[in-house]
């Protein structure tokens, strides 16, 4: 059975995760996606294509993507490669201390390149990404001209 794990699911965006894929025939190939839905409804999308080393798993930290949005070693390519499906959109996160980017990995047989995110996975599980830890407090500043906001640890 195939299984994908994100370690730690939930983390801060600027923290690094591990993401390994358990459960393949030894080289099989398989492309890893990762895609989210914006604040706007806007889809972003990443993918990568990986063949499963001789114990049937694949870890984006350890072996080379062979190509898609990205290609060689990259831990955590799947999320700094995210790229919007209409163009010309950015991803940008409005409320930053409310909730977090929910990603969702997924792992599909041979090369995928479709951008319909209803394509049937062999495994997938959800990334939680906050901007803001536990604790922070968020205060507006309106200073004359100046506009923007002070984040106050706990």
């Amino acid at each position: 059975m195939v299984e994908v794990t994100v370690t730690p699911r939930s983390s801060l965006a600027d923290r690094p995760v591990q993401i390994r894929v358990r459960g393949l025939s030894p080289s099989q190939l398989v492309t890893l996606r990762a895609w989210l839905k914006d604040e706007r409804g806007e889809c972003f999308q990443s993918r990568a294509f990986f063949l499963a080393d001789g114990a049937g798993e694949v870890d984006p930290g350890l072996h080379a993507a062979l190509g898609g949005s990205y290609s060689g070693v990259w831990p955590m390519g799947l999320f700094w490669f995210l790229q919007p499906d209409s163009p010309f959109r950015r991803l940008v996160k409005r409320d930053v201390a409310g909730s977090p980017f929910r990603v969702r990995l997924e792992v599909l047989g041979g090369l995928s390149l479709g951008t319909d995110p209803k394509e049937q996975p062999l495994a997938s599980c959800e990334a939680e990404r906050w901007y803001v830890g536990p604790g922070v407090q968020r205060v507006p500043v309106r200073e004359g001209r100046v506009r923007g906001a002070l984040f106050l640890p706990p």
